[in-house]
Parts: structure tokens; sequence; C-alpha cells
């Protein structure tokens, strides 16, 4: 299989997962609901395929959860950066750790302070800049280690499906 067909495939994998696990695993998080399987697609696409396939199996997410009624807007930045950062990180350092803490920071702590203003210009929802803090990060952080033990289990079959 040449690898943009498999890198292609595994895309498409990773956001049926993302965008079924959604629908089935969800918790309150303060003033939102986590689902944390995004997440965890993320730090697992972040490691086996880099950043711009992550970001682009958390965008197609997001899309996909917004056109089906199961997402909101705040899908996009909250998937996107944390996965574009996780697999930054993770190119960088090789580290699997990296890229479940990319995921934290980048969807935890940046995508939230970026939720605000966001949603008072697309959304039409006034809130302050710490407003989404809390629950961005409950939602990153819990599919972020899930998703670090996914890949640290299962650390020599991922290396079978890279696309190289």
């Amino acid at each position: 299989m040449r690898w943009q067909t498999k890198t292609l495939m595994l895309m498409a994998m990773f956001t049926a997962i993302a965008v079924a696990g959604s629908v089935f695993v969800s918790f309150p998080a303060g003033i939102a609901r986590a689902y944390p399987v995004q997440h965890a697609v993320n730090v697992v696409t972040a490691v086996t395929l880099g950043p711009g396939p992550a970001a682009g199996v958390a965008f197609l997410t997001a899309l996909v959860r917004i056109l089906t009624g199961t997402g909101s807007l705040l899908a996009f930045p909250g998937g996107m950066i944390g996965a574009l950062l996780a697999g930054l990180l993770y190119r960088r350092t090789k580290r699997a750790w990296t890229a479940a803490g990319g995921e934290m920071i980048g969807t935890g702590i940046i995508a939230s302070l970026i939720a605000a203003p966001y949603a008072n210009i697309l959304m039409g929802a006034s809130a302050g800049a710490l407003f989404f803090l809390p629950a961005f990060l409950v939602s990153s952080a819990t599919g972020a280690l899930i998703g670090f033990a996914l890949v640290h289990k299962l650390e020599g079959a991922t290396s079978k499906l890279l696309p190289h």
C-alpha cells in the first residue's frame, strides 16, 4: 500500500473512532461535557502519523460531530491545537509522554484561552478568558492519559502502523 493511501486510511479510521467514541463516552466537566476519546485519538494519531495528520483527524472529527449535531464549534480549536502540539512535541522528542503533555497543554490551556474570544465571535457567547479552562483541562487530561496508556501498551503494534 502506498504511503499516502495508508495514511489516509488510518486518518479515516482514527476519525471514525473519535466520532463514535464521542457518542458513547462522555462525562460532565463543569460547564461542558468531556469527550476523552477525541483527546486519546489525538495522542495516538500524533504518535503514529505526526502533527499534520493528527490536526487533520481532529478537524474531520469536529466537522463530522458538528454536522451530526453531536459537537459544538468549540471542537475545532479544542481538538486541533492539542493534536498539532502533541504531534510536534512527539516529533521532537520521540517520547509518547510528550505527546500526551502536548495534548493537555494545547487543548487544556492554549485552546481554552482561544475558545473565549472564538465563542464570542462565532457563537455569540460571552465568557471570560479562563471560563473554558477547567472543562477543557479535565477533558484533555483524561483523554491524553488514556491515549498515552494505549500508545505505551501497544508500542510494538503501533510501529507496524507507521506509514514508512
